[in-house]
């Protein structure tokens, strides 16, 4: 599935299941909640934080709720994308441009980078 697929296909669901989208602001803020999911996991993943005991996500160190948390990530980005009139597909080819140009030696050249 390309990006502009995924924004068509979360676009029919919406119209389908959804009834509407929900407004610009408040996708926005579930978009910080869906962010914030998934740094807990990777918090305690990756970083120092260690899982309570009680978190069904610690038997499998957060495993299976890491890719839903970043398809739900993605899911409201999309939802915003459609509903403010923006192609991810183009931005994103725009962002590699503008990333290439700017930072064509810059990481090459950085010395923390080097192993």
């Amino acid at each position: 599935m390309t990006i502009r697929e995924a924004q068509e296909t979360v676009d029919r669901w919406i119209r389908e299941y959804g009834v509407r989208y929900f407004s610009e602001l408040t996708n926005m803020t579930v978009l910080t909640e869906e962010v914030g999911e998934l740094a807990r996991i990777m918090a305690r993943r990756y970083g120092e934080q260690s899982w309570k005991p009680t978190d069904p996500r610690a038997a499998d160190n957060g495993q299976a709720a890491l890719g839903e948390e970043m398809a739900d990530v993605l899911w409201v980005l999309l939802c915003i994308a459609n509903q403010t009139g923006v192609d991810l597909t183009d931005e994103l080819l725009k962002s590699i441009e503008k990333k290439t140009k700017r930072d064509a030696l810059r990481h090459l050249e950085n010395p923390k980078l080097k192993a």
